[in-house]
């Protein structure tokens, strides 16, 4: 049965606090930003169809991650720190990126207070070579010392356009899809022979059901547990019902993780311009329990 997905409301939040989240509790999202960037219209690293924000949209987007109190947010499509800070302020956040040369890079927000060490690129996600017309992301590594736990953390943005087809589909998505996979084995199966709990958050470009072979691939390495699981999407009046923002735990952060806590943060604009405004992506949130 479909649980129903509590909604983060503008007026019912409280302000974010100062420091990290009440003891022992992690907040963790996961945020594609589409195209955010400081680069002009027309610059030629931007499709023509993309808008730069204006600086009343980075405001509303800065109070939406006030709104968020995410103690770890897993960025996507963000053209670097400098763009990250217009949302998430640097006096609160330490802002980590992967070091590709593309504009929708990956990185990672990490609340001030949290002490945490930055781990090599995963680079293997992008298939093609250096001189090749498109290249992907590569994924962004950290590992949070909180107290005595270590929590290694994976933010991804996979390729799109194999969403809700057959892995094996013959399209040229489906193929690169494919090749990332066994690269997320290989990280998934370093943390298990280490025994080191972990999350991969992102933008999957993938609906992860109980019957998809990606995830399938990921669980057999070992059994995670997805935030999403047995949620339909509220973001833009449920436009995508299914999630590609995914939250995914493992090892003993599958127990730490809470899943009657996840929660999306839906936006008060509802005019489809608000979209190209906003994201047209919405966070989604979850709780992990921390030992401490």
């Amino acid at each position: 049965m479909i649980r129903r997905v509590l909604f983060l409301v503008l007026l019912l939040l409280l302000p974010a606090a100062n420091g990290p989240a009440a003891a022992a509790v992690l907040k963790v999202a996961t945020w594609n930003l589409e195209w955010l960037t400081l680069r002009h219209p027309g610059d030629p690293a931007l499709p023509s169809d993309v808008k730069p924000r204006s600086p009343q949209d980075f405001a509303r987007l800065r109070a939406y991650a006030k709104i968020l109190n995410a103690d770890v947010v897993a960025m996507e499509e963000v053209d670097g720190p400098a763009a990250a800070a217009k949302v998430f302020p640097p006096d609160r956040y330490a802002l980590h990126f992967t070091r590709d040369h593309v504009v929708q890079r990956v990185g990672i927000a990490i609340r001030r207070g949290i002490s945490f060490t930055a781990n090599p690129d995963v680079r293997g996600l992008d298939p093609y070579p250096p001189d090749a017309t498109e290249q992907l992301r590569s994924g962004a590594d950290v590992t949070l010392h909180l107290g005595g736990t270590n929590l290694r953390i994976l933010a991804v943005h996979l390729k799109t356009g194999c969403i809700d087809v057959s892995l094996h589909n013959r399209r040229r998505a489906c193929f690169v899809l494919r090749e990332q996979l066994p690269v997320l084995e290989h990280w998934i199966a370093a943390r298990r022979r280490h025994g080191t709990p972990f999350l991969i958050l992102g933008d999957f470009n993938r609906v992860l059901g109980p019957r998809d072979a990606f995830l399938a691939g990921l669980d057999r390495i070992t059994p995670l547990a997805v935030a999403t699981e047995g949620y339909r999407n509220p973001c833009w009046g449920g436009r995508y019902s299914t999630f590609i923002d995914q939250i995914l735990a493992g090892d003993a952060a599958r127990e730490w993780m809470d899943p009657a806590s996840f929660r999306v943060l839906v936006y008060r604009e509802t005019a489809p311009v608000w979209r190209d405004r906003l994201s047209d992506h919405c966070p989604v949130l979850v709780d992990l329990k921390v030992p401490g």
